[in-house]
C-alpha cells in the first residue's frame, strides 16, 4: 500500500470552521488519502465535498472521553452512517476497562459493530491511560466483539501511539485485523517505523506535510 492511502487525513479541532473542513477534503482529494476524519457534524459537509473521489468519510464516536452511554454511542453511530459515514473511530469507556468490567466493553463495541454493518469500525482504546495488560485486554475485547481495528488513541489526552504500543496491538490481534497509530507520527521516518511494528493505518492532522517529507513539530496530531 503506498503512503498516501495509510492516512486517515484528519481535523477534529473543536473550533475547525466549515472553511478548514473544505481545504481537509481538498487535500485528500489531491493526495488520494484514505479518509479524511472529522467530527460527527461536518460528515454531511465532507459527504459532499468528496463526492466522486474514492477517499471516505470517518468519524468519531463517543469522542474524545468515551464516557457516554453506550445507548448514545450507538445511536451516534447511526446518524452518522446515516449522514454519509464510510468508518467509524469508537472511543472506549476506559472506567469500564479499568474495573475489569470487560462484559460491558465488549458488549458497547459488539453493538456499535452491529450498527455499522459493513462499515469499518475502529475502535480507539487510549493507549496512553492504559498499563499493559489493560492494552492486551482492550485489544482482545475489540477482536472477539467483531471491530475492523484497533486504534491507540484519540490525540486529546496525555499521549500519542509508540512503536511499542503499536507492537504490542498487533502481536495482540495477529495479522489479520487493522492497527491505527494516531498522534506522535511526526515524520516519514516515523511513519515508517510505525508501519514496520504493524500500523496498517495513520491517524494525523499533518499528512500533506507527511507527503512532502516535512517534519511536524510537537503537539501536532
Amino acid at each position: 500500500m503506498t503512503i498516501n492511502k495509510l492516512i486517515d487525513h484528519t481535523l477534529l479541532k473543536p473550533d475547525a470552521t466549515y472553511e478548514a473542513i473544505k481545504t481537509l477534503c481538498d487535500e485528500a482529494r489531491q493526495y488520494d488519502f484514505m479518509s479524511v476524519c472529522v467530527n460527527p457534524h461536518f460528515v454531511p459537509t465532507c459527504r459532499d465535498l468528496l463526492k466522486g473521489s474514492d477517499v471516505k468519510v470517518c468519524t468519531v464516536i463517543g469522542f474524545p472521553l468515551g464516557q457516554t452511554l453506550a445507548s448514545v454511542k450507538v445511536f451516534e453511530t447511526l446518524e452518522a452512517i446515516k449522514n454519509g459515514a464510510d468508518e467509524i473511530d469508537m472511543v472506549i469507556n476506559v472506567s469500564n476497562l479499568k474495573a475489569k468490567r470487560d462484559d460491558l466493553v465488549y458488549e458497547e463495541i459488539r453493538l456499535i459493530k452491529k450498527a455499522c454493518g459493513n462499515r469499518t469500525l475502529k475502535v480507539i482504546i487510549e493507549t496512553c491511560l492504559l498499563t499493559d495488560e489493560e492494552k492486551v485486554r482492550a485489544c482482545q475485547l475489540s477482536k472477539k466483539a467483531g471491530a475492523d481495528f484497533v486504534k491507540t488513541s484519540t490525540g486529546f489526552s496525555t499521549g500519542g501511539a509508540t512503536v511499542a504500543d503499536v507492537a504490542l496491538m498487533r502481536q495482540t490481534v495477529g495479522p489479520s485485523m487493522g492497527v491505527k497509530a494516531s498522534g506522535g507520527v511526526r515524520s516519514l521516518e516515523d511513519l515508517k517505523a510505525m508501519v514496520a511494528a504493524g500500523a496498517t493505518r495513520i491517524g494525523t492532522s499533518s499528512g500533506v506535510k507527511l507527503m512532502a517529507g516535512e517534519t511536524i513539530k510537537p503537539g501536532n496530531y
